[in-house]
């Protein structure tokens, strides 16, 4: 990763690579022990602010714009990704308050979303939902998603319908939400043809 950083910044500006090494890595590498932690640090003090120590000022040799461009590389090659948080749970009440106690069940499971993890609740057909969020911790992902489950439950079960979970919380890949969309996609066209088989008829 090291590396990475500094041949980019190379790159971009122009400059030798070992150059960089003698006046950026090498002085980290001394101080921190390794210059990845110093990159790590340098993360730390762009979130927290006050209280944290900029690894980069006792780097006194080299410009306040190399500097700035290697902070802004750094910030977007090593900050942590978010992680997607999928399940997939059957909803049903049978009820009189039917279709209105699924909806406000959907809607509480909704509201335990937060700012930087919102929930998402799809629709994949009668009656199974996808809930979904992002979060840059698994573990935080997956009790987040579980406890809108628990609140679905006891506010479903309210109304004397009842939920079962399909497949329980846990990190996606790539593949297995290009399988869901490629699903959603067919399932949306099968009930498109027959709408329109009805209106022939």
């Amino acid at each position: 990763a090291v590396h990475g950083v500094l041949r980019h910044l190379a790159e971009r500006r122009k400059l030798v690579l070992e150059d960089l090494y003698e006046r950026i890595a090498w002085p980290l590498y001394k101080k921190y022990g390794h210059a990845y932690d110093a990159f790590k640090i340098a993360l730390a003090e762009e979130s927290m602010g006050d209280g944290v120590e900029d690894p980069f000022e006792s780097l006194t040799d080299v410009p306040a714009d190399v500097i700035d461009e290697l902070k802004l590389y750094i910030r977007r090659r090593l900050a942590p990704q978010p992680i997607k948080i999928r399940a997939d749970v059957e909803v049903s009440c049978f009820t009189y308050a039917g279709i209105d106690a699924i909806r406000d069940a959907l809607f509480a499971g909704i509201a335990c979303g937060t700012e930087n993890s919102p929930i998402r609740i799809r629709l994949i057909a009668p009656p199974i939902y996808v809930l979904s969020t992002m979060a840059l911790e698994k573990d935080a992902g997956i009790a987040l998603l579980q406890k809108a489950i628990d609140v679905i439950l006891e506010k479903i079960s309210e109304k004397g319908g009842k939920l079962d979970v399909k497949m329980a919380p846990k990190a996606v890949s790539l593949k297995e939400e290009t399988e869901l969309q490629a699903m959603m996609e067919r399932l949306e066209l099968e009930n498109r043809e027959v709408e329109g088989d009805d209106d022939e008829e």
